[in-house]
């Protein structure tokens, strides 16, 4: 069972603004790398092809405390925060060098995903659930 992972990275010239730090916008897309490499880590995908089930986004936040600049190294501490029935909390921590520079959270649905239909908020197959587990450091 994962309760979480450290994703590193380095900031690409692409993701920084005009003021030469990165984007607030790119932090969600830090965190879902983290999230995606959390599944790989437990041995799943979390959009496997052909899959009833699917996973959208209700609720993501961030906190910001320094900026990360163009090639600078970071990692992406990602924690399995709170399981419920049908959610999944993650908490997350991205840090440069030892220091602190943002915090957030992201909460995913469950849904099941059927042609013709809406989705459908449904228990987390037991199969999914069962490969994580909440961290204590969350």
């Amino acid at each position: 069972m994962v309760s979480e992972y450290r994703h590193k990275r380095r900031v690409h010239f692409y993701e920084t603004d005009m003021a030469g730090i990165v984007h607030f916008s790119c932090f969600f897309r830090y965190l879902e790398e983290a999230e995606h490499a959390l599944w790989r880590e437990a041995g799943i995908s979390i959009h496997p092809k052909d899959s009833k089930v699917g996973w959208p986004r209700v609720a993501s936040s961030f906190d910001y405390h320094r900026p990360l600049r163009f090639e600078d190294e970071f990692e992406v501490w990602i924690r399995v925060a709170e399981i419920k029935e049908k959610t999944i909390r993650y908490t997350c921590l991205v840090s440069c060098n030892g220091s602190r520079i943002a915090t957030g959270s992201l909460t995913i649905a469950c849904v099941s995903k059927q042609p013709n239909e809406p989705m459908k908020s449904i228990p987390i197959p037991e199969d999914i659930v069962s490969r994580f587990k909440v961290s204590h450091d969350a």
